[in-house]
């Protein structure tokens, strides 16, 4: 008996001593796969006066430590278990003079298992960094937002363009400004306070022209949101056209249109080639108390016969058709896209983004829409005949009629070829602010005594 029993402890030890075996063969092979180093795929840099962001992508998710050094001001990035690279060691070269933020960055080996990036800077800032999944054609990201210190307030933005300075001097249109003289030094506060004074109350007399209702009102400021943008590039012509580009010509062309109107203001929601999540967006246009937002797209679809101009608005109550809901769903996504750092809590946008009733103000966006659409159809075909609706998160401003413009389709090879077109942007840009100032002559805006100030 106690044969059998030894033979079975045997048994057992040589079944545990294969088990140990078997164990330490899958940790090694999974030490060995964990010290293979990630490769860094792609590294690029988007910079804007709001914030320089930095990219790094790679086909695995990135480890990471960042902080701030003061005197000098420089942000260190630590990467674990990285390949110091090529595509890393060339990220130098794409640091511009223009920089608003950055002088220079350096990256090398900090220590066994740690490649280092430290980014010396111009001026003090408030860095954040975050992960964002694969979405789309990209990888994993590690992304470097680096934020100035004290944040770019748009409105003063705004004061400073040509014509807004011209109203904050208190001159009514650009023909009355003395060329020769120099232009008047004017505080960031008395600007604020002349420009309350403009918007509510515009002195110009009509002088007989009083049928037109701009000649009698304040001035109006229109949001013009370009699109996409930056990591997000919207969608791609066949010929290799990308969205966020044409839509930040057009958004130009509108907001030159619209600043030779004697009591019309553009303002610029995206002004060159990086990302604002499109909660942001409408956060920037209430901040510069706009009396319209207009964001500006060019359609897709996975048929390039499709083509045509459409305009939308939002809707509390569904989309009016499944082209809409889709076309919706597709431009709630430029968030994953373009990359969002879902850790970061704003009450103020969470506000904003709130489903309330809107019903006023849709009522108000529809009259607009239809306005516009009715000028676009004398520039493109018409992809539909009346506005559509659906949940488009950049256009849920509960105070500020909103429409989304389509100008026609980019992955229709004729129609991107029209979209590239300069006389055709301009056309586009004039219909635009021709529908505009159709539903102001119908819908004069209202007195607005103060501006947004949060």
């Amino acid at each position: 008996m106690f044969g059998a029993f030894g033979k079975g402890i045997a048994r057992l030890a040589v079944f545990y001593r294969l088990l140990a075996a078997l164990a330490f063969f899958f940790m090694s092979i999974s030490a060995s796969v964990a010290a293979e180093p990630i490769k860094i795929t792609a590294a690029r840099v988007w910079p804007a006066a709001e914030y320089t962001r930095i990219t790094l992508e790679s086909k695995q998710p990135i480890s990471f430590k960042h902080f701030t050094i003061d005197n000098p001001e420089r942000v260190v990035l630590d990467l674990e278990n990285i390949e110091l690279s090529n595509t890393l060691s060339q990220l130098s070269a794409k640091i511009g003079a223009d920089d608003p933020y950055i002088k220079v960055v350096r990256v090398g080996r900090f220590k066994p298992g740690v490649v280092r990036l430290v980014f010396d800077l111009k001026t003090e800032v408030k860095p954040a960094a975050f992960t964002v999944k694969p979405v789309g054609d990209y990888g994993h990201r590690l992304v470097l937002d680096i934020y100035p210190a004290k944040p770019v307030d748009p409105l003063l933005a705004l004061l400073e363009t040509g014509n807004a300075v011209d109203a904050a001097a208190g001159m009514s249109t650009p023909a009355k400004a003395d060329k020769a003289a120099p232009a008047p030094s004017i505080k960031p506060e008395e600007k604020l306070a002349k420009i309350e004074e403009e918007k509510a109350v515009n002195p110009r007399k009509a002088k007989g022209k009083g049928k037109d209702p701009l000649e009698l009102v304040r001035i109006v400021t229109i949001a013009l949101d370009a699109g996409h943008g930056g990591e997000d590039p919207g969608a791609k012509g066949a010929r290799g056209t990308f969205e966020k580009d044409v839509t930040l010509s057009i958004a130009k062309r509108v907001k030159a249109q619209l600043d030779e109107e004697p009591n019309m203001r553009g303002f610029l929601v995206r002004d060159g080639d990086y990302f604002i999540p499109l909660g942001n967006r409408v956060v920037k246009a209430r901040k510069v108390s706009a009396d319209l937002f207009v964001s500006i797209h060019a359609d897709a679809f996975i048929n390039p016969e499709a083509r045509g101009s459409s305009v939308f608005a939002l809707s509390e109550n569904g989309a009016t058709s499944a082209a809409a809901r889709w076309l919706a769903k597709r431009e709630n996504d430029a968030d994953l896209i373009g990359g969002v750092n879902l850790d970061v809590k704003d009450k103020y946008l969470k506000q904003t983004l709130l489903d309330l009733s809107q019903t006023a103000t849709i009522n108000d966006s529809m009259r607009l829409g239809k306005a516009v659409l009715g000028e676009l159809g004398g520039v493109n075909t018409l992809h539909k005949a009346a506005v559509e609706q659906a949940g488009f998160a950049v256009l849920k401003a509960p105070d500020i009629p909103s429409i989304l413009v389509e100008t026609a389709f980019i992955t229709n090879p004729d129609e991107e070829a029209r979209l590239t077109d300069e006389e055709y942007q301009d056309k586009m840009a004039a219909a635009i602010v021709s529908g505009i100032k159709r539903y102001f002559a119908k819908s004069p805006p209202l007195a607005k005594p103060k501006l947004a100030k949060n």
